[in-house]
């Protein structure tokens, strides 16, 4: 039997892709027409959004430390001091409606690379989605390096006895 086709339907065209080159669609999106309780415009800014996504990423299970090895060594010098930045190793595109970020890993050993990496995505879509309301078109998750459990016994053992 032939499918039912119902040629009156109508379909929407898609979205067109911005032209910049920008991963995220920087238009703006007009309010609905029932929303006039408030007028003004809520801006985001990019720092909120990596600080968001950082703090996601960071409480990932098998996610060691987030940032590239010069990233980490500013962090360490940042922690003594305590001045801790949540969005080491995040960079970010926001838009009006839409946000793409990319994050550099360290995974633990021996935890599976691309589970982390697949639950970082999913951690900080997730999160930026529901904490900041923005749509989420690309998270990319760079893993720069494992660490070793080995890693951390050498740097507490004393050079003198």
């Amino acid at each position: 039997m032939a499918e039912d086709l119902n040629p009156t339907t109508p379909t929407t065209p898609a979205a067109p892709k911005p032209a910049t080159g920008s991963r995220v669609d920087r238009t703006f999106a007009p309010r609905p027409a029932g929303d006039e309780s408030a007028a003004g415009k809520t801006t985001i800014a990019d720092g909120v959004v990596a600080k968001v996504a950082g703090i996601a990423a960071r409480e990932v299970p098998g996610v060691y430390a987030l940032g590239g090895g010069g990233a980490r060594a500013l962090g360490a010098i940042r922690n003594v001091v305590n001045a801790d930045d949540k969005s080491q190793g995040v960079k970010v595109e926001v838009g009006e409606t839409q946000a793409a970020a990319d994050i550099t890993i360290v995974v633990e050993y021996p935890m599976p690379v691309q589970d982390v990496a697949s639950n970082v995505r999913a951690a900080v879509a997730g999160a930026i989605s529901s904490l900041v309301g923005l749509e989420v078109v690309e998270v990319n998750v760079e893993v720069n390096d494992v660490h070793l459990p080995s890693d951390d016994k050498n740097e507490e053992e004393s050079r003198v006895s």
